[in-house]
């Protein structure tokens, strides 16, 4: 246990270091031809709230699928200003994401192809800060982690472990190993930019059409085919409000945690085992070294937040949540070890 916790301390402070973090930056002229891609299912709440900054990034085209919305989002979207394209019927074999982004890379002209789902906030500079650390990395594929905007106390309880999955787990020099190891690449469907060049020489999103987990196991294809693969934090370039509520949380993290865990459940529930016994059980039991490890199941939450850049009072008061954040997550794992998980009105088998 303290060889695991040390492991995790370690990460962090090396994250803390090296993982890039975007900043604002002008969109440069003359620069690649850019086309911002948008999925979209029933998104009419949310769009009015996260389209208006995509458009003002100064991309040479916004595109949004309407992936079988019934709820008006083709109309929100296109009185917004995008161009909006109309989803095909999902082929069998295909999931929906895949699907929809397939016909985005289709209908798309630019260079630099950059799929962005519809919950994505992006601010002031944002596409000159991503085009800035593209340059930097000589990425094929650059991934972001949005900064978490968690408003609720019920979006606080799980959705910032999406930040804690990545920082606590992956150092950064690891990530950048060339050749990279399969275990050791990651990526963030919320926010992909691709050379078209890597992505078409992958296959598209055909590749990856049957899959749940499509961003990550994309960048372990595009990894094995000697392309660039990175990562930074959108700190203030990119946000986003992922999960309104602790049910809405506790689905979408149980349709991924089985595919995090490399389609293992016994991996996966060692996992939980390690959580437990790692951060809560120390707070109820006198087990050896307990103060040690009830100071790491608070700190652990708090560094997290630090790198992510989520300052404020009560993101840093997450950090109490260390002890608990287990027992939380547990409903996610028990939805994980289904056969069959449901999101968005769409069954997926496991």
């Amino acid at each position: 246990m303290g060889v695991w916790l040390t492991a995790k301390a370690l990460t962090l402070a090396v994250n803390a270091l090296t993982f890039p973090r975007l900043r604002p930056a002008p969109t440069p002229r003359g620069g690649p031809r850019v086309s911002i891609l948008i999925p979209a299912r029933d998104e009419a709440r949310t769009l009015p709230h996260t389209l208006p900054g995509v458009l003002a990034q100064g991309a040479h085209e916004v595109l949004v699928l309407d992936d079988g919305s019934t709820d008006g989002t083709a109309e929100v979207a296109r009185a917004l200003g995008a161009h909006v394209i109309a989803g095909l019927p999902r082929p069998a074999g295909w999931h929906g994401k895949p699907w929809a982004c397939q016909q985005l890379l289709r209908a798309a002209s630019g260079d630099l192809l950059i799929f962005t789902d519809a919950d994505v906030s992006w601010h002031r500079g944002a596409l000159g800060g991503l085009l800035r650390e593209l340059d930097r990395s000589g990425a094929d594929l650059l991934s972001i982690q949005p900064r978490q905007d968690n408003r609720r106390p019920g979006e606080r309880l799980l959705t910032p472990l999406v930040d804690a999955a990545v920082l606590s787990y992956f150092p950064y020099p690891l990530l950048r190993l060339r050749p990279p190891h399969p275990l050791a690449t990651i990526a963030n469907g919320q926010v992909m930019a691709y050379r078209r060049a890597a992505l078409l020489r992958v296959g598209g999103y055909a590749a990856v059409r049957a899959q749940v987990l499509e961003d990550t196991v994309m960048a372990r294809q595009l990894g094995a085919l000697g392309l660039i693969v990175s990562t930074a934090m959108g700190r203030d370039c990119i946000s986003v409000r992922m999960y309104r509520s602790y049910p809405e949380s506790v689905a979408g993290f149980g349709k991924n945690a089985l595919p995090i865990h490399l389609n293992s459940r016994a991996l996966m529930t060692l996992s939980m085992a390690l959580h437990v016994a790692g951060h809560t059980l120390p707070w109820l039991w006198p087990v050896p070294g307990a103060r040690v490890l009830r100071a790491a199941s608070v700190l652990e939450r708090l560094s997290v937040n630090l790198i992510a850049g989520r300052c404020g009072p009560a993101d840093l008061a997450e950090g109490l949540l260390g002890p608990v954040t287990p027992l939380l997550a547990l409903p996610v794992y028990l939805r994980a070890v289904k056969r069959r998980v449901t999101w968005k009105g769409r069954e997926y088998r496991q």
